[in-house]
Parts: C-alpha cells; sequence; structure tokens
C-alpha cells in the first residue's frame, strides 16, 4: 500500500506539493521508469528533453524514498572512487583517473544548469567544508587540495588549518579541512519535484501512489499495478534499496542501511551566523561521520551515526543529540524539530551498479550514501543508454561487484560487523 510523506524538514517546507494521479488503464510510451526518486527523475528529465516519450510510475510520492531524507550536500566525494580507478584502468589506461576525476563534478553541473533552466526553486547554495576530525586526517585533506589544484581547481579550494576553523565554524571539535566552493547543498525534495515538473513540461507521464507489482518482459516489456499497465520499448529501474523488483537477478549485491537526519527549531539570524558565518555545508573525516548545515530558514540540519544493520533508529533524536551538543556546544538542549531516517544502498565496493536484468529492462543503483550528485550523473548515463549510447554504461556495467550468497538479512549483518571493524580501526587512523 501506498505510504504518506516522511515527518522530515523537507517534507514540512515543500513548495509544491504533487497529486499527480493514480495509473490506471493500459498506457503506451518509449520507456517506463519505476521509481521517482532522483533517478528515475534525473533520467526522466534526460530522455523527455531529447523528445522520448516517458512514464514515471512511483509506488507512494515524488521524492518519497532516500532522495527526501538525505542531507542534501551535493559533493564531489565520489563513492568507491578508488576501487573504480582500479578497475577502470584495465580498459582506460591512464585516462581512468581523469574520467573518474572529472566523473565526480558532472552531478554539480547537471544539477546547476537544471535549477536555472527551470527556474527551480531549493534553496541551492555553495561551499563545503570537509573538516579534519583528528590531525592524522590532515594529511587526507593535503592530497585532495593537491589533486584539485593539479586538476585546475587551485581558485575553488583552499586548505584550512586548524587556527582557521573558527573563522568557519563555532566549534572546538576539528584540526583543519578542505573548503571547496563548487561543492553545494540544496532542498532535495523541492529539487526532485522541480524536475519532475521540468519531464512533465516535456511530455512525460507521471504516476503517484502506484506500487509495481509485475513487469513481463516479451517482445515489448509491461510494467503492471494493480490499476493499470504501460507497455514500452524499455523499462529502468530506479528504486535502489526501497523496491523489491528483480530481486533474484539482484540479490546479495545492494543492502539497505538507515542514515538518520533531524533539524532544529529555527534559531535565530544571529545564532546560525554565529556558528556557521559562511553558510557552508560540512561533513567530518571519520569512517562513519556526521554531517551537517544550515537550512534556508536558520535551523541545523544534522546527520549521522549509519545504521547498517538494514533497521531504522528507535529514538533518533536522542541519538543526534550528542553530536550536536559537541559540535556546537552553544546548542546545548536545543529542541529538534523534525527528524527522520531513509534506506540508502549500499555496495560492498561501493562502485554503482548499473546493468540489465533482461534485454530491455535496465537497473540503476547503489550511491552507498553519496546519492545527491551521483544519481544525476547515472541519470544521464542511463538515459544515453537507453537510446543506445553505450559506452560510459558498459563501463560500469562491466564492473565487478562482490555478490554475497546470503539473504538480506544476514548480509546486513555482515556490513554491520564490517562496520564495527572500520570504527575501531579508527582509532588508528
Amino acid at each position: 500500500m501506498p505510504e504518506p510523506r516522511c515527518n522530515s524538514y523537507y517534507n514540512a517546507t515543500i513548495n509544491d506539493e504533487t497529486q499527480y494521479p493514480r495509473l490506471e488503464g493500459e498506457h503506451r510510451v518509449d520507456v517506463v521508469i519505476v521509481g521517482g526518486g532522483f533517478t528515475g527523475v534525473a533520467s526522466a528529465v534526460e530522455l523527455a528533453e531529447r523528445g522520448y516519450k516517458v512514464a514515471i510510475v512511483e509506488a507512494n510520492k515524488i521524492g518519497w524514498g532516500a532522495t527526501g531524507r538525505n542531507g542534501g550536500q551535493v559533493t564531489g566525494s565520489l563513492s568507491g572512487d578508488q576501487a573504480m580507478t582500479k578497475q577502470l584502468s584495465n580498459r582506460l589506461g591512464c585516462e581512468a583517473e581523469k574520467f573518474v576525476w572529472d566523473l565526480r563534478w558532472r552531478g554539480h553541473e547537471i544539477i546547476k544548469s537544471r535549477v536555472e533552466k527551470y527556474n527551480i526553486e531549493c534553496d541551492l547554495k555553495f561551499g563545503h567544508l570537509h573538516t579534519a576530525y583528528k590531525p592524522a586526517h590532515m594529511a587526507e585533506m593535503q592530497a585532495t587540495y593537491d589533486e584539485a589544484v593539479k586538476r585546475g581547481m587551485g581558485d575553488e579550494v583552499s586548505l584550512l588549518s586548524k587556527k582557521d576553523i573558527p573563522q568557519y565554524l563555532e566549534t572546538p571539535l576539528y584540526h583543519g579541512g578542505l573548503l571547496n566552493k563548487r561543492n553545494m547543498h540544496l532542498h532535495s525534495v523541492n529539487l526532485c519535484i522541480g524536475e519532475a515538473r521540468a519531464a512533465e513540461y516535456h511530455g512525460a507521464l507521471i504516476f503517484e501512489n502506484s506500487p509495481v507489482i509485475d513487469i513481463t518482459d516479451g517482445t515489448l516489456p509491461v510494467v503492471t499495478t494493480a490499476h493499470g499497465s504501460i507497455t514500452a520499448n524499455s523499462v529502468l529501474l530506479a528504486g535502489n534499496a526501497y523496491h523489491k523488483l528483480a530481486r533474484k537477478r539482484l540479490a546479495g549485491m545492494l543492502f539497505p542501511a538507515s542514515l538518520g537526519n533531524c533539524a532544529t527549531v529555527n534559531l535565530t539570524p544571529e545564532i546560525a551566523q554565529a556558528i556557521n558565518p559562511h553558510d557552508i555545508a560540512v561533513y567530518d573525516s571519520r569512517f562513519v561521520l556526521d554531517y551537517f548545515r544550515m537550512t534556508a530558514d536558520h535551523r541545523l540540519m544534522f546527520g549521522g551515526g549509519t545504521n547498517y544493520s538494514g533497521r531504522d533508529s528507535k529514538d533518533l533524536a536522542k541519538e543526534l543529540r550528542p553530536g550536536i551538543e559537541r559540535t556546537f556546544p552553544r546548542l546545548k538542549g536545543v529542541e529538534i524539530e523534525f527528524e527522520w531516517t531513509g534506506m540508502a544502498g549500499i555496495v560492498v565496493n561501493r562502485i554503482p551498479q548499473l546493468g540489465k536484468v533482461s534485454k530491455n529492462v535496465f537497473y540503476c543503483q547503489g550511491y552507498s550514501g553519496h546519492g545527491v550528485a551521483t544519481s544525476h550523473i547515472m541519470g544521464e548515463i542511463m538515459a544515453n543508454a537507453i537510446i543506445g549510447e553505450l559506452t560510459e554504461f558498459d563501463l560500469f556495467a562491466g564492473m565487478k561487484h562482490i555478490r554475497l550468497p546470503v539473504g538480506e538479512w544476514l548480509g546486513n549483518q555482515g556490513m554491520a560487523l564490517g562496520m564495527l571493524y572500520y570504527r575501531m580501526m579508527e582509532n588508528f587512523r
């Protein structure tokens, strides 16, 4: 059964709530996209702009899943970049590093240009700080800074020392960091809905509250719900951790992890200015990290403590409050107005998974907590693949992934044990 939106800050501040119809009757299109999150909607915009007749079929509401539950940060921290570079070196040789580096920033350009083109109001702002939780973590910042300068981003990045941090954050925690002016933060649901409106403007059909119950792949695939069906030339599965379609084909490849976020009550402009004077987004350098930013109405949005068991946290505000107060002592006792969780799709080697489950049914999933930018990159690649431009799709479809020969529950326990190991290793890093 369709479910309502969660109690998140994003959903409480939607500019223009969607009221798309339920799928009823029979339809015929070029492409059916199953899933109305960033991957599905971004792919739909790409295809609809090029004149293809597209339908999005969403089980709940546009932006209902992880798209509407994240931290709203658009960064170049591409998940699985090292593993990706290593595998691509076999096919791209010395160009692999440049390909992966350029890929980091493609999602930024897609989002920025789309916001400008369609006048999407989503509180888009620039500026991000990757903070060093320990002095030893500055070596990582230095390496990333050197690479950015080498690649022509010298005017967009700055390496900060411990004494520089008070200019950007009122916190005792960090030992320096890497400031990146290209990275962004935004209102995720308003962006997704704005992109859905853009796809609709170009002729896309959008159906909400329409869980898909079957996909038959004969000469032409047919997507079926309880009240209707759509026949298409191609189908894209874009549900990530939330859908259960083609689970036999995709078993053991993707595991859900619960990401927790909260938002405080409105802070005064003076307090907001004091704790984050440049209105930047932040995440720290630990394996299991905290991330935070200010909203447009002066709330602190704070997330962290990823739960790899696959279960939602029981008392999220209680779990996140110590991190807030440790980061910003001024906010001790601050009231938390919104709290919510979302399921990210975690891949063992962190490389996004693209491929086909049959001749005409594609899938795209697995951003491992870096989905806002990555979903837009993959949306472009998937749209190209569906219309026959397969070069980049084949690169990702050819990646070797670790498939765990266990069920989802047992796989999640293995992932949780693995992250416990990394937490322990944090002491030696």
